[in-house]
């Protein structure tokens, strides 16, 4: 097998004409084979899209992220081992989007494998690939799908070399399926048996084309997750299922608002002599304490005396902080029209949303005097570990940073928070730690969604949209977990301007697209106030922004008459778009009748180099609105969803409509019940007990998702697809309802607060001692 710990290193070579599915690639120096592929030159870009006044359109996240990675794409390699397996560390993390299954079937197609024959984990911190370790933005198989395939074919094309040889017949005979390979006269010769014998003492260049989409076995086939009966039966591991030796549990006493820091211990002593506790130490972020157990944790954390420093936002409050954003929001233009031009205007508001996962931050983090190794799940782990470094005061080539699967991210794991942390701690106290956050921490401390609003003037005539304005005012975003580095190198080859905007604003142009032909469009951000901890949650901008714009749409088609669905196949500029929603109209039967106080909605999103539709029925009726659940948030519920998605080449669609449910549950939850409330500078959620994410009682009990067929041979991104599209849907679903368009969300936000406030001195409650009395 290559060894794991370097890269070979690889000329660059010329720049020789490819054919359409022609790359080269190098079989790389080694005692088995290996290989890697080379698309720094002669790699297809997408087709083109005529220019149009919204970047997006032209040029996007997905490109951005696709170009930063390929000059590095030749350092990804596949092995071919002795036992007849393919086995491939992908840099990216897996948190349950699938994305070490599709992988593998990237690689038993190209290669002519079972997918049981393919092993996929997930690299560590590798420095050298500078920007292609992140995994954000729906973009994992959209950069890595053409980089794999090439490695694989140049995999099969050398077991083919070396097999012709064993087996003495001209290579262009010969046949390989199942990792076997068949000569004409019948004799055949296993991947395994060729795996040395196919490798090469140097590094040398070669040219594969790819073999067509319309001879793919595993591409476009539902497969079910190589995962799926390890993470059933307990036997998965993450971060705190690993075992480090003498990594005990540990846990932070965090501050009563947000961002404070510790000032002073006033019972150290005591605790430090409780049951099972070994150390506690002060880090900047609360006090550490190290036990035993969790519950020995636990008892410490709560039995903590700490003196606080004040934190950033103190005295704070959902109200000072919408009066804020008030005051940065820049005014809607007055547009030159016809003066019998009619006017549609309107203001949203969003509200703070935590990020959080159902597994909360964990990381074991070992911090020796000459080096440090640090196990999490970390969607840019070499940003962590150039933060790690910086924490301890080590060399980042003293730091080993282990990325391990996540029970989800949302984006929460964009950031190292919780590895930074686990080194800071045992750097203090000299020993392996195995930090975990308490679920109380990460609403109140973590990561969160910023409150924006959405500012939208709208303009038309004689059956013509003639203008549309979206200003959205957002709290600051914090892309300081790679992306913001990744323009800064790209900011040569950006479309034209995108120079002389700051990062966020970046983004949001890249990803932000509205694709209506609405005559003038413009759609701006404007930020302000660093001091919260904010992040990329999943799809970023787009829910809140296209929650706003197709609510918009609705008032539109209203004002001029025409049926919301219609009004949308009118105006849409690109066909992909339009198939989506007539397919979603068609599978949800749009526009049936429906008893008053329930409604349908509809909405479409086009990003990811693809498009949803959404259709939705919700029930607004008072019985329904006024249902109870014990210790659960009601309200209006959806009975029905539809989804209909074109995402490119689809890898596996069961896996697709799997993201899709994920994005559904996403949306319905940021449009009916998840938010944070901010009061005297802390949030007051704190944990799933309280944090009103979608529940078993809000899933409509009819969810379907229909694939739409695509001509595109390249994938698109699936793993935020269907958020925005589905809050938006769900949205104009309770606007059509109760004849009210909602400006505030989640639409709950303003409901009185029915669950018990969680104490914030101390940070955490008592662990349960009656568990089974809460089960249903």
């Amino acid at each position: 097998m290559a060894p794991s710990q370097s890269t070979p290193e690889l000329p660059v070579p010329p720049r020789p004409g490819t054919s359409r599915r022609g790359f080269l690639g190098y079989v790389v120096g080694a005692s088995t084979l290996v290989v890697a592929a080379d698309l720094r030159v002669g790699t297809p870009a997408y087709a083109a899209v005529p220019s149009a006044p919204q970047i997006a359109e032209a040029y996007d996240l997905e490109d951005l992220q696709t170009d930063a990675a390929r000059p590095t794409a030749q350092m990804i390699t596949i092995s071919v081992e002795k036992d007849g397996t393919a086995t491939f560390a992908i840099p990216r993390m897996e948190v349950g989007q699938g994305i070490t299954t599709s992988t593998a079937m990237i690689i038993a197609e190209e290669l002519d494998l079972p997918v049981s024959k393919v092993r996929v984990s997930l690299a560590p911190a590798r420095p050298e690939l500078v920007f292609n370790q992140l995994t954000g933005g729906s973009n994992t198989t959209v950069s890595t799908f053409t980089p794999i395939r090439v490695a694989a074919a140049i995999a099969k094309g050398a077991l083919l070399e070396a097999a012709a040889i064993e087996l003495g017949s001209a290579m262009a005979l010969l046949r390989s399926k199942d990792g076997v390979i068949t000569a004409p006269d019948g004799s055949s010769v296993g991947y395994g048996e060729l795996a040395a014998k196919a490798a090469s003492a140097v590094t040398r260049k070669v040219q594969v084309v790819l073999k067509p989409s319309d001879s793919f076995e595993v591409i476009g086939r539902p497969v079910n997750r190589v995962d799926a009966r390890d993470i059933v039966t307990g036997r998965k591991k993450f971060a705190m299922d690993l075992e480090v030796p003498d990594a005990l549990p540990t846990m932070v006493c965090r501050p009563p608002t947000l961002n404070g820091s510790p000032k002073a211990v006033r019972n150290l002593s005591a605790v430090k002599a409780m049951p099972g506790v070994t150390d506690v130490a002060m880090v900047d972020t609360g006090v550490a304490v190290r036990a035993a157990t969790f519950g020995h944790c636990i008892d410490a954390v709560r039995a903590l005396e700490v003196d606080w420093l004040p934190g950033s936002v103190d005295g704070e409050s959902d109200a000072t902080i919408l009066q804020e954003l008030r005051g940065a929001q820049v005014p809607l233009v007055v547009p030159k029209v016809p003066v019998l031009a009619k006017t549609v205007e309107a203001d949203f508001t969003f509200m703070f949303r935590s990020s959080a996962a159902l597994e909360p931050y964990a990381a074991i983090a070992d911090v020796r005097a000459d080096s440090a190794e640090v196990w999490a799940g970390l969607k840019s782990p070499i940003v962590a570990q150039e933060d790690i470094a910086k924490a301890t005061g080590l060399p980042q080539g003293k730091v080993k940073v282990n990325v391990v699967t996540g029970g989800g991210s949302f984006g929460h794991k964009l950031f190292g928070d919780h590895a930074i942390e686990a080194a800071k701690i045992s750097k203090a106290m000299g020993k392996p730690v195995r930090l975990m956050w308490h679920r109380a921490d990460e609403p109140r401390q973590g990561r969160v969604h910023p409150m924006a609003t959405s500012r939208i003037r709208a303009t038309y005539l004689a059956g013509q949209v003639l203008t549309f304005e979206q200003q959205h005012t957002s709290i600051e975003t914090d892309f300081s977990h790679g992306l913001g580095e990744m323009l800064s190198s790209s900011a040569a080859e950006l479309p034209a301007g995108l120079g002389n905007l700051g990062f966020a604003e970046s983004i949001f142009q890249l990803t932000q697209e509205l694709p209506y032909d609405f005559g003038a469009v413009t759609q701006q951000l404007t930020e302000t106030d660093s001091r919260f901890n904010t992040g990329s949650m999943r799809n970023i901008y787009s829910p809140d922004v296209r929650c706003a714009n197709e609510l918009v749409v609705d008032q539109l088609a209203r004002a001029m008459g025409k049926d919301p669905y219609r009004f949308r196949l009118e105006f849409l500029k690109d066909e992909r778009t339009r198939a989506v929603l007539r397919r979603a109209a068609e599978v949800g039967r749009w526009g049936r009748s429906m008893p008053a106080g329930t409604a349908q909605g509809i909405a479409i999103h086009k990003e990811y180099k693809g498009a949803t539709a959404c259709l939705v029925e919700i029930d607004c009726r008072p019985e329904t609105v006024n249902r109870k659940v014990r210790d659960g948030v009601t309200g209006p519920r959806v009975t029905k969803a539809i989804i209909a998605v074109d995402a490119g080449l689809v890898i596996n669609p069961q896996g697709l409509k799997a993201q899709m449910m994920g994005g559904f549950s996403d949306g319905l939850a940021l449009a009916l019940t998840s938010s944070l409330h901010l009061r005297d500078g802390h949030f007051l959620e704190a944990s799933w007990d309280n944090y009103f994410y979608t529940r078993q009682w809000n899933i409509p009990p009819e969810f379907d998702v229909v694939v739409v067929g695509s001509d595109s041979q390249q994938p698109g991104g699936a793993g935020e697809a269907a958020v925005a599209s589905s809050v938006a849907a769900v949205a104009c679903a309770f606007a059509r309802a109760t004849g009210k368009v909602p400006t505030r969300f989640p639409i709950n936000h303003d409901s009185p607060i029915t669950f018990d406030i969680k104490s914030f001195v101390p940070p955490v409650p008592q662990s349960p001692v009656d568990g089974l009395n809460h089960t249903y």
